[in-house]
């Protein structure tokens, strides 16, 4: 499977946006989909996971309920609504899938990866 993420920006502090990953193939629901980001000089962390059906979904605790992971099978695409954006949210954000359930939240339990979105979020 490919993956096309987009959707990143700059965005004022408060803000918000909608991370959109676009994945090729067509048995998208078969695929486990994730979102992780990577600041400069941090390592990649894991933000969200959802169940190939949509039906369970997975967070980061520190997210403290500021983003949403969802996708619509029927587009192929996985999307993160981020909401209450800071500056710490900038990062190169991800999107990833693992065929089969969701494995895990490590970087690892995920086999394809997108191109990576720049979110910045000026103070």
């Amino acid at each position: 499977v490919q993956l096309q993420a987009s959707g990143g920006g700059l965005v004022q502090a408060g803000g918000s946006l909608r991370l959109s990953c676009a994945a090729s193939g067509r048995i998208f629901s078969s695929y486990a989909m994730g979102w992780f980001r990577q600041a400069p000089g941090k390592e990649r962390e894991f933000l969200a996971a959802i169940s190939g059906s949509g039906s369970r979904r997975y967070y980061a605790d520190f997210m403290k309920g500021r983003f949403t992971i969802s996708r619509d099978n029927a587009k192929n695409t996985v999307y993160l609504q981020m909401n209450s954006l800071t500056p710490e949210d900038t990062a190169v954000y991800y999107c990833a899938a693992h065929y089969g359930v969701v494995a895990g939240t490590s970087s690892g339990s995920f086999d394809y990866w997108g191109q990576g979105t720049q979110v910045t979020v000026s103070s």
